[in-house]
């Protein structure tokens, strides 16, 4: 049997790989929270459902369980300040990563970034808990659509953005 891979060894190397940058965002008023995502995906058109990984240990995972819906709000190539606020920079905490931009209130209640190239309003259909994280499973109820917005992305610990240039 090979040693096992330690984390460190193993998050450094994810760096290498290039993920979209997403905000997941929860909870009501001043009980509300967010965090940023690579790890967000399309799981099936037929039923639409999208699914993120979400560690355990953040704020953001006891209110995705207690109020069972999310919002998802890809970012685009100018929120490099919402992905910033939303990976706790300067210890921005809770209801403060929200502040510093416009969002929309879905029909679940979740907010959604209101100039994202693309935004997801989602009720949680199923948490599969596996090693420090959950596969969190959501049911899209509404999504929304800004075209030519670029895209924001994680690479080599960095965001970096990416503009249209088509």
């Amino acid at each position: 049997m090979t040693s096992p891979v330690s984390p460190k060894h193993f998050t450094n190397a994810m760096r290498a790989l290039v993920g979209n940058c997403s905000v997941i965002t929860v909870g009501e008023g001043q009980d509300r929270s967010g965090l940023i995502v690579t790890s967000a995906m399309s799981l099936s058109a037929e039923p639409p459902l999208l699914l993120a990984c979400i560690n355990r240990s953040s704020s953001s995972w006891p209110l995705l369980k207690q109020y069972g819906y999310f919002g998802w709000s890809s970012l685009g190539a100018q929120h490099q300040h919402v992905a910033e606020r939303f990976a706790g920079f300067g210890g921005v905490k809770g209801v403060d990563r929200y502040t510093g931009a416009q969002w929309i209130t879905a029909q679940t209640g979740a907010l959604l970034l209101e100039d994202a190239p693309a935004a997801f309003d989602c009720e949680i259909e199923e948490m599969i808990d596996r090693g420090t994280h959950s596969i969190v499973i959501g049911r899209v109820c509404a999504v929304e659509e800004n075209a030519d917005r670029g895209a924001l992305v994680y690479w080599d610990g960095k965001f970096r953005s990416l503009e249209n240039d088509l």
